[in-house]
């Protein structure tokens, strides 16, 4: 069965199906036949041919859950070297400050394993392995916190107010029946 948009089973369902293919393996020991297991376990009969083939050459292993397909891609070894890549510093791999973000790092995988993370996938691998969320500990030395105080005391209630009461002609807005 194909899935719309890349989409796939959860695990949920992925067990549920696994069990209907050991029910037919206990009908195929019973020697019931192919189209008599697809009614009644409301499978193609297809299914079933293609289960009783992997149940011959198999067995019963040959019909469990591969389980899912969202596992690492990384190996841990990979997995190493990209913390020894990181630690080196995003300077050496050509970036002109010394920030890594998860953009870079998926880059950096990218490069060095030829495999390709999407950036939450990065956050994903690193929090798996332990890595944390890091923020600068330095402010920016053009901070003024005196400055922003007395834009959010009165300048941002001023521009929260403005957009709460604009009328349905507003460009906020979009008119009745538009989408």
């Amino acid at each position: 069965m194909r899935y719309a948009q890349g989409g796939g089973l959860t695990d949920a369902e992925r067990a549920a199906r696994e069990r209907i293919r050991l029910q037919a393996v206990e009908r195929f020991a019973d020697g019931q036949k192919n189209q008599q297991i697809a009614a009644e376990l409301r499978v193609s009969v297809r299914s079933v041919e293609r289960w009783r083939r992997a149940w011959r050459e198999c067995g019963e292993a040959g019909l469990l859950s591969k389980g899912s397909p969202g596992r690492t891609r990384l190996s841990e070894a990979q997995f190493a070297r990209l913390e020894r890549e990181l630690e080196r510093g995003p300077l050496v791999h050509g970036w002109a400050d010394q920030r890594w973000t998860l953009a870079r790092i998926k880059t950096l995988i990218g490069r060095l394993f030829h495999v390709s993370y999407t950036v939450e996938g990065t956050w994903q691998l690193l929090k798996r392995h332990g890595w944390s969320l890091q923020q600068p500990a330095r402010r920016a030395i053009e901070r003024d916190d005196e400055a922003v105080e007395v834009w959010k005391k009165e300048t941002w209630p001023r521009v929260r107010a403005s957009r709460r009461s604009a009328g349905p002609g507003s460009s906020s807005r979009t008119r009745p029946g538009s989408r």
